[in-house]
């Protein structure tokens, strides 16, 4: 058997958010433009007598280790479709921002089926994995795949884009996380039940990216964003965070301030992201933000159009979570 697997998994934002109404079961149809960005979990499953998992890393202990969490049940619904028994630890390695709006949850999902599979030598296709990852939640179809991609529907529907070259960005986390239910309650709450549109894309964002052209995509988000009340920002949720926590104005107008192109709350929040023009911007703005106290900490990161990375791991020394992993 296959003594262990390690999968390095991106973060993703959204660059586009179109939120529809809800509908009578609770949901929203979404129109999303996703892109994964050079923020890391990394996920080592191994043979184990019972399913377990360790979290370590910034704010690991905000991660839940029982049956709840999305890697727990992702290893737990693979096993199930396969006929085994869910008998390994995983251990996350938390590099993506903690509930921040940047998947990181459905990313360890993602990294755990994966992992999972290979350590149990299954004869899946990628289809059945986004199927299974589909039933778990709506950001871990892209999590699995990566790159840039449209997503409809609650965003599992995925379309891959072209990405013209890299884009240079700037994370910036908040203190504490934002419940995402929470957040489109008050989406929903702000725009009301009336006359809220379909949710589309819009063209001018999809060009830019397929340019790689950064100024361009800033312009098309900050025009998206400029549309009448109701009718559209490049991230729908992003009034809603704000309300919900306000000091985000400051940390989006401290960034385009220190020289960022365009910036935005990072789906649900409340994680900020900004695009810069090039590496050295990034390294600049990363080090303005940091000190402005307007955020917790700020970090350079590059979309490339990479997925999850896949790696057979040597079987550790000590087992993933124990006191001297967290040393």
């Amino acid at each position: 058997m296959i003594p262990g697997v390690t999968i390095q998994v991106p973060a993703k934002i959204n660059v586009q958010l179109s939120v529809g109404g809800p509908e009578p079961a609770g949901f929203h149809e979404l129109a999303t433009v996703f892109l994964t960005v050079g923020l890391y979990d990394e996920v080592t499953v191994t043979p184990a007598d019972t399913l377990r998992i360790t979290v370590s890393g910034p704010d690991s202990d905000l991660v839940p280790t029982d049956g709840s969490n999305l890697a727990a049940r992702a290893t737990t619904a693979l096993a199930e479709r396969l006929g085994v028994r869910p008998s390994v630890a995983v251990h996350i390695a938390k590099g993506i921002p903690v509930a921040g709006g940047m998947a990181g949850g459905s990313a360890d999902a993602a990294a755990a089926l994966l992992g999972c599979a290979r350590l149990w030598e299954a004869d899946l296709a990628l289809p059945e994995l986004l199927g299974i990852g589909a039933d778990l939640g709506s950001d871990v179809p892209f999590c699995l795949t990566g790159g840039a991609a449209l997503g409809l529907g609650r965003g599992e529907r995925l379309t891959a884009l072209p990405l013209g070259g890299p884009l240079h960005w700037v994370v910036a986390v908040a203190a504490g996380g934002l419940s995402t239910p929470a957040v489109y309650r008050e989406c929903d709450r702000l725009r009301g039940a009336a006359g809220i549109p379909d949710p589309l894309p819009f063209p001018p964002v999809l060009k830019a990216l397929a340019a790689g052209d950064a100024p361009a995509l800033a312009r098309a988000l900050d025009e998206y964003a400029s549309a009448p009340p109701g009718e559209g920002h490049a991230n729908d949720l992003q009034p809603a965070a704000l309300s919900l926590r306000p000091k985000l104005h400051d940390t989006l107008r401290v960034g385009r301030t220190l020289g960022a192109l365009t910036g935005f709350v990072s789906g649900s929040g409340p994680t900020c992201v900004f695009l810069v023009p090039d590496a050295r911007s990034a390294a600049l703005v990363a080090e303005g933000l940091s000190a402005s106290g307007t955020c917790t900490s700020a970090t350079a990161a590059t979309s490339s159009g990479e997925g999850p990375l896949v790696r057979y791991a040597p079987k550790p020394a000590t087992a993933p979570g124990s006191e001297a992993d967290r040393a």
